[in-house]
């Protein structure tokens, strides 16, 4: 039945169809234009990507493939009109709007064990084939719509980090693994989260049963477990759930706080300016945007903080001031 769904669609409905979903947005006038560019993006994907390399905490480098202004316009408008009207996981804690950090380290709390793995090139292994089956189903797409839109989100035949399709687009992609994960650790009473390419279970159970399970599935999927990252943590050792402790609740480690604290007193006390300087920052690197990088910096450090405390009166009061002078420095530049 679904082979023939849509057997007597013609290119003229096709067509119609397409313009229907705007994904061009205002960017031209006529329908003619309209579908050209989606056309000319599609067929040339490769050409409207600048690739950036991001140095990584753990060594190396993260690719990032940016989008030009034209490509990620159309991708921005299939990112609202059409991803974001289907389901994900429940499982699924990242690129979901007004789910945070802390959704996905509360289900993990007072557990006896925590089993953290991590999959390898994440992005990097979400092909062309999967985006266009689990991101436009032929429930909905008739198959030159399909292809199309798996195209305009693709570079290379691969999800490239970096378009704002991509986030929901593998949450899309991982449903099916979040799904049958959930239920299958639902039944032996252990709790399950994924944070992008971060998986974690609590509860007690065998480790070598969930990791094999685990492998096993994502195998058949095309990804592979970064073995090297694969932590398990019990009660007596410190549980950390991306970034959130998990022992007793969920909190920011006392390390990260303090060292906030610290760096604000210092700011507070000398000047941001004066502060950066007595860390080394050469004053003619001081330069209103490199002050407000830094700034932003400090905001996403509070703001996490405010994640599992949003009460904390101090760090409230941090994150107020940080807005504050970055209202100031912007003014003032």
């Amino acid at each position: 039945m679904r082979m023939d769904l849509w057997k007597y669609c013609t290119k003229e409905h096709c067509r119609e169809f397409l313009l229907s979903l705007n994904l061009t947005g205002n960017l031209c006038r006529t329908d003619e234009k309209r579908l050209s560019l989606l056309y000319g993006l599609s067929n040339h994907p490769e050409e409207h990507y600048t690739l950036r390399k991001i140095p990584k905490k753990s060594g190396g480098f993260r690719t990032i493939l940016e989008p030009d202004f034209l490509l990620k316009t159309v991708q921005k408008q299939i990112l609202h009109q059409i991803l974001e009207h289907l389901s994900v996981s429940e499982c699924a804690c990242a690129y979901r709007s007004g789910v945070s950090l802390t959704a996905n380290a509360s289900p993990h709390v007072g557990k006896e064990k925590l089993l953290k793995m991590d999959i390898k090139d994440f992005f990097g292994n979400i092909t062309y084939i999967s985006v266009y089956q689990h991101a436009f189903p032929g429930t909905i797409f008739p198959p030159p719509v399909r292809t199309l839109l798996a195209s305009l989100c693709c570079y290379d035949s691969i999800l490239p980090q970096g378009a704002p399709t991509s986030p929901y687009i593998s949450n899309l992609v991982m449903k099916p693994f979040d799904d049958y994960m959930e239920s299958w650790c639902r039944s032996r009473n252990i709790s399950y989260t994924r944070y992008c390419d971060d998986l974690t279970f609590s509860g007690s159970f065998d480790t070598n049963e969930v990791s094999g399970k685990v492998s096993s599935f994502l195998h058949r999927l095309g990804f592979e477990i970064n073995r090297k990252k694969t932590r398990i943590c019990t009660r007596g050792s410190r549980q950390e759930v991306t970034g959130l402790t998990v022992n007793d609740k969920v909190s920011v480690p006392k390390e990260y706080r303090r060292r906030l604290r610290q760096e604000w007193h210092y700011i507070t006390r000398y000047g941001i300016r004066d502060h950066l300087i007595r860390k080394g920052c050469s004053p003619a690197d001081l330069t209103d945007s490199a002050i407000e990088k830094y700034l932003l910096r400090l905001a996403g450090q509070a703001a996490h903080i405010l994640q599992a405390s949003p009460e904390d009166p101090y760090f409230l009061r941090v994150n107020r001031e940080i807005r504050e002078m970055r209202g100031f420095t912007n003014d003032a530049g």
